[in-house]
């Protein structure tokens, strides 16, 4: 396992092991032993699970103030994924990256709590898994407009499929009295 920390704070690509041979290939998609001595030592409390056609794009979303962290996967299919840093103070403020995670890189993308977490799909259809350092909660759920020209994210589609709610989201201006505080203790 390879983990790439982040130019954002707390961010981490992760680029597991893999054992392929004749019958197939063979990985661990997660070992708490093993993620804690890479440096993550958050708790994950739930999983999801997402399936989706290409052009979907999903997102930017985040919990405030019941913030998850995510570790976020693609098992079949391919996504272009995107991690913001929303939190006042950081020094990446406003900033994003984005990675190809697919079924055959099986990379993995830790997104902090406090930042906001979008993704695209590029084959045909694609199943996103992602574990969660908190539990889902309604009245937490916030997001930032997917196209919000002051972050400039380079989506590799003009015109995605959308939820109503995500067509519907602020710019990260508009949210600014609701961001996340962010912590160096804290990643």
């Amino acid at each position: 396992m390879k983990v790439t920390p982040l130019d954002i704070p707390g961010a981490l690509l992760i680029d597991p092991s893999l054992f392929r041979d004749r019958r197939g290939l063979f990985c661990e998609t997660f070992h708490a032993q093993r993620y804690v001595e890479a440096g993550l030592n958050d708790q994950f409390v739930q999983d999801n699970f997402s399936r989706s056609v290409r052009g979907t794009l999903r997102g930017l979303h985040y919990q405030q103030p019941h913030a998850q962290g995510k570790l976020v996967m693609a098992v079949q299919g391919t996504i272009y994924d995107v991690v913001v840093d929303i939190r006042k103070g950081s020094p990446t403020y406003g900033t994003w990256q984005g990675f190809e995670l697919s079924s055959d890189n099986y990379r993995q993308l830790y997104i902090p709590p406090g930042c906001a977490h979008g993704f695209c799909v590029t084959s045909e259809e694609a199943a996103v898994l992602y574990k969660c350092t908190d539990f889902y909660s309604p009245s937490d759920e916030r997001g930032v407009i997917w196209n919000d020209p002051a972050l400039g994210i380079s989506w590799p589609v003009s015109t995605p499929l959308l939820s109503p709610k995500d067509q519907a989201y602020p710019s990260l201006a508009a949210t600014e009295h609701e961001l996340p505080v962010y912590s160096p203790s804290t990643r």
